[in-house]
Order: C-alpha cells, then structure tokens, then sequence
C-alpha cells in the first residue's frame, strides 16, 4: 500500500513537471475595442488558429481578459487577435508587431500583457501590394466545400499591353503574398518578386493567390489526418483548384494552360498540400515549389512518390531553413532520396538548405525569386503572340529604329511600351518605326493593332 501511494504521489508530481498552468491577465487593451468582441489567443501551440473557441480569454468582473493555459515547457509564441488574422493585434496605430515570445519552465506562471491597437481599427497601414495586384473574388465559390474563399490575382507588366498567353502558379496562404496590409506577419513580396523580374526580361507568370481558410486552414492543407491535429481535407481542396478554380483562370485569362506551364506552391502546410498536389496530380501540376514542408504531420507522405509513379516532366523545387527546428532538415533530405528511390532523377529535383533560415515569411520571400527562376528554366516561352495566324511580322531593332517586315496591308497601328507598360510611341505601322532619340531602355515590346484590338505583339531586345 506504502509503495503505491508513493507511486501515485510521483506520478502526480510528474505531472505538474510535464504540464504546468501558464496565466495570461491582459490588464490594458485598447479603448476602441468592440464591446462585444472576443479576445483570442493565437500561437504556436495552437496551430496559430486565430479564431480556436478553446483559446478565447474570458473577461471578469474588473475588466480584464484572462485565461489558463496547461501546457508543456518550452519556447512559445504567440498573439491576440479578435477571431481572424485580419482583426490581429498591431502597435497603437495599427501598423504590424512581431510575434510575442515567451519561455515557459513548467512552473505555474502569470504574465500580464497589454494590447496596444488593433490592426484593424486602430489606424489603417498601408498597403504594399504592386498595382498590378488585384482580387480576382473576393467570394470565389468552393462547391468541394459549399463555402467561398477570397482570391488574389498578379498580372505581369506587360498583360495590358501585349496579347501573350502566360504560364501560371496557384499558391496558398494568399493573404500573405503580396500585402504586408492583409498578411499574418509578414508578405512574401511575391509581386515585388515578380515586377523586378520582368525588368531583367523575364517572359511573366499570372499568380492566382488563394486565402486560407482560418480555422479551416489546417483540415484544407493536410491530405491526411493526424492523431492530434486532425484534418483530412486536402484531396477536395486540390480539386478545388484543379476543378474549379484553374478553368475559371483559363477562361477569363490569357493562360498557358498546359500542364508544363502549370505550377502550384506554399510553405509550410502549403508546402506539403503542393508537394501533394504535384505528385498525385502530377499530369496537372507539372511544376511544385514545396517551402518549409511539414512533412512530418504524416508518415504516409513518403510513399506517395511511389504510389502515384513519377511524370517526367514534373520538376520540384524543396527547400527548408537551417534553424527551422524539429527535424526539417532531415525530413526534407529523406524526401528528396524518397522521389529518386521512386524513379525521379536528379535534374527534376532541387534541394535547397538555407543557412540561418528560419519558419518565417522572410526565409521564403528570399526563397520565391530562386524557386520561380529554376521551375521555369527549362521553358522557352514563345516571346511572339499571334492572335491571328495569317499573320506574321519580324522585328528588328537597329539603334533608334525598327525595321519591319511582313507588312502587306496599311491598315495596322502599333504601339511601343517599356517594360513598365509606360508608352514610349504610337502611329500607323509602315516598314520603319521610329524611336526618341538614343531612347536607353534595353528592353521594349512592341504591339500591332488592327482596330483598336492587339493582332500581335513581340519583345525585343
């Protein structure tokens, strides 16, 4: 009997070593907050799931918002938010914080916050997105889920002035692409990205950027489930984009719609959906950018390779950050040795360990530009676009002119743009076009219209 009790009372101490009680007061929060608003606690034991039920702070008799956490020791962060990442936490004019960070011993805890504005509501921050970000939707309707979700689109430069069909890459966690305004943290300054692209000649890409869904977010990204997290969704959310949203892109946009000229890419969970995505839908998705994966959520990532058989014409470009933490290191290292036991070869796969990066938006906004350039390097896009197949010009620069040839009707005008859609001149097109005099730009296109309607365009270098 002794010896039980002594058992029983060394479990129980065990116990309150492994699983303490954190206490979060917030003592001052801002005056503007609504009066019925919640108060969540978002973090990194928690999925970070801004609107968790199971993580909303309770407001007592003085005013204040508290709450208890029993939770592991460790290294944690976190932030408040009012239910979604659009109503997060920021400074007391609403510009964006860092996360909130805190070491937790074990040992029962109260730490008492203050929250100093509302992103939202307590002054608006301004928007970084390029101009040519716009939202495709902002209720896309997803009939996999009978719900709708919010859609960003990038046009290149040159969208509004050529007639050129462009690749395309669907990438997730949307609101973190392209604006610091929308983002959780941070943005992936994919537009910047891009535009700066363009400038050194790049052909262009549409990028169609998919809001997640909050609390849905982690069931949408893991294509199975997990014992602790749940989940399970992904498969219908793939064919979402598959199904759904792809033909509408195709439709309403000039695309490449083959499935070489189709990529799909995120990071962390995004990461792992596009891993997937790439693999078993490997005859759409034909290019796959796979960040920070978390390949860990399920054992059963590892045999898709070989269970879906390798497209050789699929590329995938993996990466993780050196201090990432967990074992990011090795599961992408192992990942890699998984596709080529499967049959992929080493040309069709990219590796990349980034010295000192860590899980943020800043290690994959460095990450974007590289991923982007080595998916496409093997495309020799079409620099001519002809909308009509009877016709046919050839453009040559030689200094200040352009020499024309093909030209058997007068019946055309052209129009000649920099690479930053700027005009730079126009006329009825005959054998020779003129430019400004010693015009300095290396990089010009030039489009042919036929009654107010581009019939043909080229960029010339």
């Amino acid at each position: 009997m002794m010896r039980k009790s002594i058992l029983l009372f060394l479990y129980v101490i065990q116990s309150c070593i492994i699983f303490g009680q954190w206490n979060i007061t917030i003592t001052d929060f801002p005056q503007n907050t609504p009066s019925d608003a919640n108060i969540y606690l978002a973090g990194s034991f928690n999925q970070w799931n801004p609107g968790n039920e199971n993580y909303i702070l309770k407001k007592d008799n003085d005013g204040k918002y508290r709450i208890s956490l029993n939770i592991a020791p460790g290294n944690y962060q976190f932030k408040f938010t009012r239910g979604s990442w659009a109503t997060v936490e920021g400074t007391a004019d609403g510009k964006v914080i860092s996360n909130r960070s805190f070491i937790y011993n074990g040992t029962p805890t109260d730490l008492n916050l203050k929250i100093a504005g509302w992103e939202d509501i307590s002054g608006q921050s301004t928007s970084t997105a390029s101009p040519q970000v716009s939202v495709l939707s902002s209720s896309f309707f997803m009939p996999q889920f009978n719900t709708s979700r919010k859609i960003w689109l990038y046009l290149p430069r040159d969208y509004q002035t050529t007639s050129k069909r462009y690749p395309v890459l669907y990438m997730h966690d949307g609101q973190n692409l392209f604006d610091k305004k929308t983002s959780f943290l941070n943005e992936w300054r994919v537009d910047e990205s891009m535009d700066s692209l363009f400038l050194t000649g790049d052909y262009g890409c549409i990028i169609v950027g998919i809001e997640n869904g909050g609390s849905s977010r982690i069931s949408e990204y893991t294509p199975w489930s997990h014992p602790t997290y749940g989940g399970g969704d992904g498969d219908r959310y793939v064919q979402f984009i598959a199904n759904t949203l792809k033909p509408y892109v195709d439709e309403n946009y000039r695309t490449l719609s083959e499935p070489r000229f189709c990529a799909i890419a995120g990071s962390s969970l995004g990461g792992l959906i596009s891993f997937y995505a790439g693999i078993k839908y490997k005859n759409i998705f034909e290019k796959t950018g796979a960040l920070s994966s978390s390949f860990w959520y399920s054992s059963q990532v590892y045999a898709l390779p070989r269970i879906s058989g390798v497209n050789d014409r699929s590329f995938i470009y993996l990466s993780t950050g050196a201090e990432e933490g967990g074992n990011q290191v090795y599961d992408v290292g192992r990942m890699k040795d998984t596709l080529k036991k499967a049959g992929f070869v080493e040309e069709q796969i990219f590796l990349n360990i980034v010295a000192g990066g860590k899980h943020n938006e800043e290690l994959w906004a460095k990450e974007f530009p590289k991923m982007y350039k080595w998916l496409w390097k093997n495309e020799n896009f079409q620099t001519n676009t002809i909308e009509n197949p009877s016709l046919h010009f050839v453009f040559k620069r030689v200094g200040d002119s352009i020499i024309v040839k093909g030209l058997s009707e007068n019946n055309f005008t052209y129009q000649v743009h920099n690479l930053s859609g700027q005009l730079i001149t126009q006329g009825i097109l005959s054998e020779q076009i003129q430019l400004p005099n010693h015009y300095p730009d290396s990089v010009i296109i030039v489009s042919v219209l036929e009654k107010g309607k581009t019939v043909y365009s080229a960029k010339l270098y």
